[in-house]
């Protein structure tokens, strides 16, 4: 690992110490000191370094032209992430040098430079940088699960609300519909029985008969009661869709039907997926392998096709706005000769460059507009399969072409899931007496 450690003194033999002292290190590329002569042009260093490794450690003089140390202090530390400063001057500076402490400096060295005490201290830096930045991964990786088990809780509660309260109604209709049927059916043999038997209605019969088109009539009502059965039949698969894919009332882990999981995710995106007045159809081609049921977090991995599902059609709905072609999705899944289960979800879309392809997966990371994207889809779905499954999400471009996403779940590793949430089980009963 390279530190990169700033340097700020207006004395030039300082330079020569250091790059002397530490020539081994600088050599096997360990440290690299960036040399500046005073506060001014190291504030610029630090605060300008788009595209460069940024400054862990500063090491200071106070005393020094143009800005001095504890200026050079005051504005790192109003920095959102200042890098580690140890200030240095004289014996006599004493109380400069308790100023500098008090405002912030990690760590302090006297003049003339002892070579031993700047080992012993750039040593003790490097590992508070180490710590303070392995903390703020933590801390960042603890939001977004936060985050990620907020923002998949409300949507399993608000859809599992939806589907129920959908559900409910629409099996009244639709339970009703076949006594409906059946009754419709017996009027109309009624209505050609009493046409049998009285051949001549009277004047007044017969002017109605014309006016509601009787004949039309007998012959549409069967089928407007049939399309109203195949409207709720549609309506029933659609809640039984947002029920797989929120998938509340079953056991965290489940040996499930990734397939059912996908097609789940297809029907709830079917309305993005229809073709519009401003824009075409989106293709969606399966090319589905002979899959075993997998134990899994199933609403998890719901989540993960809906996440890349969206950001296909994202991509496919951009596309279009800049050239002609046929929008396509081609969903694959098949079995690897190392025991895995491989969904590979495709689009001929736009792309994805390929400065920018190493960070889609870092947490808040996003290239769409404000309000159009928190950039926590791809982060989530990453910890999900990475963390939760122990699989691989991989992503493979070609810009202006084709964008392809790659979930592996290994079959060995998802036994492993279940045998975990089976002991959870049976501790958390005893662990609550």
């Amino acid at each position: 690992m390279t530190h990169h450690i700033l340097v700020v003194d207006d004395e030039p033999d300082v330079e020569a110490l250091i790059s002397q002292k530490f020539r081994r290190k600088i050599r096997q590329g360990e440290y690299v000191f960036t040399f500046v002569q005073n506060g001014e042009q190291a504030y610029e260093q630090v605060t300008q370094s788009t595209g460069k490794p940024a400054v862990e450690m500063v090491l200071t003089d106070i005393n020094m032209p143009v800005m001095d140390g504890l200026t050079l202090l005051k504005k790192l530390n109003r920095l959102e992430q200042p890098p580690m400063t140890v200030v240095v001057s004289a014996y006599s500076d004493m109380d400069n040098i308790r100023t500098a402490m008090n405002n912030g400096a990690f760590d302090f060295l006297i003049k003339p430079l002892n070579f031993e005490d700047l080992v012993i201290t750039l040593d003790r830096t490097l590992a508070a940088v180490a710590t303070v930045k392995s903390s703020q991964q933590q801390l960042a990786q603890a939001q977004v699960q936060l985050m990620q088990s907020e923002k998949m809780s409300s949507l399993g509660v608000m859809v599992a609300g939806i589907a129920h309260e959908i559900n409910n109604p629409i099996n009244f209709i639709h339970g009703n519909l076949k006594p409906a049927c059946s009754y419709i059916q017996d009027l109309l043999s009624l209505v050609d029985l009493y046409q049998e038997t009285y051949p001549q209605p009277t004047p007044e019969i017969q002017n109605y008969i014309e006016e509601i088109h009787l004949d039309f009539l007998c012959e549409d009502l069967p089928k407007l009661v049939s399309s109203l059965s195949l409207g709720t039949e549609r309506i029933r698969d659609l809640v039984l869709s947002l029920r797989n894919f929120s998938r509340l009332d079953e056991a965290t882990v489940k040996a499930v039907d990734l397939h059912a999981g996908i097609d789940s995710t297809l029907i709830l995106l079917l309305h993005r997926l229809h073709a519009d007045f401003d824009k075409p159809e989106i293709k969606v081609v399966k090319d589905y392998g002979d899959l075993p049921l997998v134990n899994c977090h199933p609403s998890q991995l719901n989540q993960v096709f809906m996440n890349i599902l969206v950001n296909a059609i994202d991509a496919l709905e951009e596309a279009v706005k800049h050239r002609a072609f046929s929008p396509t999705i081609t969903i694959s899944t098949k079995v690897t000769h190392h025991h895995s289960v491989i969904v590979a979800i495709a689009d001929n879309g736009t792309g994805i460059p390929e400065e920018i392809r190493s960070q889609i997966f870092d947490s808040f990371f996003t290239t769409k507009d404000v309000n159009k994207g928190t950039g926590l889809g791809l982060a989530i779905s990453h910890q999900i399969v990475v963390k939760k499954h122990g699989g691989q999400l991989i992503c493979r471009s070609t810009p202006e072409e084709s964008t392809e996403f790659v979930i592996e779940i290994p079959l060995d590793r998802s036994v492993n899931i279940e045998a975990q949430a089976q002991l959870e089980q049976m501790v958390s009963p005893a662990l609550s007496t």
